[in-house]
């Protein structure tokens, strides 16, 4: 008989599966950890530049470090946790074997190469950062094309990846017949878009490589090819997020989704109708643009927080109601009734408040009348910090926190610390990020460890230099010991596991579906009245201001 997905918790998948398939997701999940190690060390190192506690002998030192910082955390860290977290889901719906696991190998293999050949372009040639831009390049070829060899290698890495896992959710899909579950049908989903990452990362970096091998002209389309490759790369992890989300409550709550697994499905399949579409936003700063564009890509970033929203509102009346339906009080009744000892359960808490903090960010960002403003300022990292590392990397860690004992049999350690980690990085988020948007809506320019210019800079620019910095460090810092605790069993270094088996309900309490459930609600029509308001404030202030900053190459 073939085990439904909703009769088993995370855990007992993990422990059901083949030996083979536990060592590949182990090993994926090691690499994810390393790469974030790497990626945050070399943040730290970028905080106590612009603090003025470290000042490297070489400018190109400093940009070094962020181009590898963009590379080993957007880029490795993301895909290569994503990849674990698509085989797990798979692992979890089939609870058979993976399909193509020497492909996952294979693809874990490729990412290693693919970082060789970035770390080694960066280091022996001119840093390119993230982007790859051609026009810093100059005469350097050789280490641009070793840099841009890697992002190609990546690709392959990535749809090698992904490709296990839509092969085992497509046999359990077979096996099973029916209809797909909420989750095998957002995960098959996610798929489909990771593989579409992986062909836009080709297709931004291929002619790059081709010029740097003196193959093909200067691509001067570069900047566009990067900007849907941006967009792709950095709202499409959400759906992951938001997937993990739909698993993780029933785990850390005992709830489900008072809307059901088709309203899930719908949710899942508006990032697929939303997010690529409004790529056209970063159109904005290309000059003498089509009317017809600018009222399109104007339209559609209207839109880029629907499904986000819509998850966000899932989650939060699904838990709010299955709490009152259990006797909880008052207006935060039924926060109070979650489990807070729990590490995961306060990473995913973190997320969910900076989800909707740097939701209000971003929709300033992508509006017309900004994105020419602002899209070249500090606004743009203070911004994609709170998505990037506040919202996905806390829910992947959440997810690893859950997870790992069931794969290692070891609970991470010091766990009354790992529970008040989150809540410190998002303290130290939340410094970086506003201050940052609020150094942005000055025009202070972004990818410069330096913004006093030898004291010709504006004072507002060194003071909140200053508290970008510190907000840097702080979330380094505790991103750096929530990591370590998360990769500790990992290497044997964790507690000993109690496995307590987790009996899940096979659907929402009846009690619960007849709750009245405002919090959720409530708070998202909130969070839609601070987005207009935050546009309204930054619109107002850099109108107001003398120094206003013009739109380049954006992300």
């Amino acid at each position: 008989m073939t085990i439904k997905h909703q009769d088993i918790s995370l855990g007992e998948a993990m422990e059901a599966i083949a030996p083979r398939d536990r060592h590949l997701i182990r090993a994926l999940f090691t690499l994810s950890l390393a790469a974030l190690f790497l990626g945050l060390f070399m943040g730290l190192w970028a905080a106590m530049a612009r603090n003025g506690i470290a000042r490297p002998e070489l400018p190109e030192t400093g940009y070094r470090v962020l181009t590898m910082h963009g590379v080993a955390v957007f880029f490795h860290w993301l895909s290569l946790a994503q990849g674990a977290l698509l085989l797990v889901l798979a692992a979890k719906e089939r609870r058979a074997p993976l399909a193509l696991n020497g492909l996952g190998w294979a693809g874990g293999a490729l990412m290693l190469i693919a970082f060789a050949l970035q770390a080694t372009g960066t280091l022996s040639g001119t840093p390119l950062l993230y982007d790859g831009s051609p026009e810093l390049a100059g005469e350097e070829r050789l280490g641009a094309f070793l840099f841009y060899l890697g992002y190609l290698v990546q690709a392959l890495g990535l749809a090698a990846l992904t490709m296990p896992a839509i092969a085992t959710l497509m046999a359990a899909k077979r096996s099973r017949g029916g209809e797909w579950s909420g989750p095998g049908f957002g995960a098959v989903l996610w798929g489909g878009l990771v593989l579409v990452s992986a062909a836009t990362l080709a297709n931004a970096f291929l002619p790059a490589a081709l010029w740097a091998a003196g193959w093909e002209e200067f691509p001067a389309d570069h900047v566009t090819l990067w900007h849907v490759l941006f967009h792709n790369m950095h709202y499409l992890p959400l759906l992951g997020a938001m997937l993990a989300w739909t698993l993780l409550l029933p785990e850390i709550s005992g709830a489900r989704s008072v809307f059901g697994s088709n309203f899930s499905k719908i949710v899942f399949t508006l990032y697929l109708v939303f997010v690529p579409p409004t790529s056209l936003y970063h159109m904005f700063l290309e000059p003498g643009l089509d009317p017809l564009v600018l009222v399109l890509g104007s339209l559609l970033s209207l839109f880029i927080g629907v499904p986000t929203i819509a998850a966000f509102l899932v989650t939060t009346a699904s838990l709010e109601a299955h709490a009152r339906a259990k006797g909880a009080k008052g207006w935060f009744g039924w926060i109070r009734s979650l489990d807070w000892s729990d590490p995961a359960t306060n990473a995913l808490g973190a997320a969910v408040v900076n989800l909707a903090l740097g939701g209000i960010l971003a929709f300033v960002l992508i509006q017309e009348k900004l994105a020419g403003l602002l899209s070249d300022t500090f606004f743009v990292p203070g911004a994609f910090h709170f998505i990037t590392l506040g919202v996905v990397t806390m829910t992947l860690l959440a997810v690893m926190l859950r997870l790992l004992p069931h794969l290692t049999g070891q609970n991470a350690p010091a766990p009354k610390l790992l529970s008040r980690l989150p809540w410190l990085i998002t303290a130290g988020l939340l410094l970086f990020g506003l201050a940052g948007a609020a150094a942005g809506a000055q025009g202070m320019p972004r990818r410069v460890l330096d913004a006093g210019y030898e004291g010709a800079a504006p004072v507002a620019w060194t003071m909140l230099s200053q508290i970008i910095g510190a907000g840097a460090a702080v979330m380094a810092v505790g991103l750096v010991l929530l990591t370590l605790g998360a990769a500790l069993p990992l290497v044997g270094l964790g507690r000993k596991a109690i496995r307590a088996k987790t009996a899940l309900a096979p659907a929402p309490e009846p009690l619960a579906l007849r709750q009245a459930a405002w919090g959720g609600s409530t708070s998202v029509a909130f969070l839609l009245f601070l987005m207009g308001a935050a546009t309204w404030a930054a619109f107002t202030l850099m109108t107001s201001l003398p120094v206003i900053a013009g739109g380049a190459a954006g992300h």
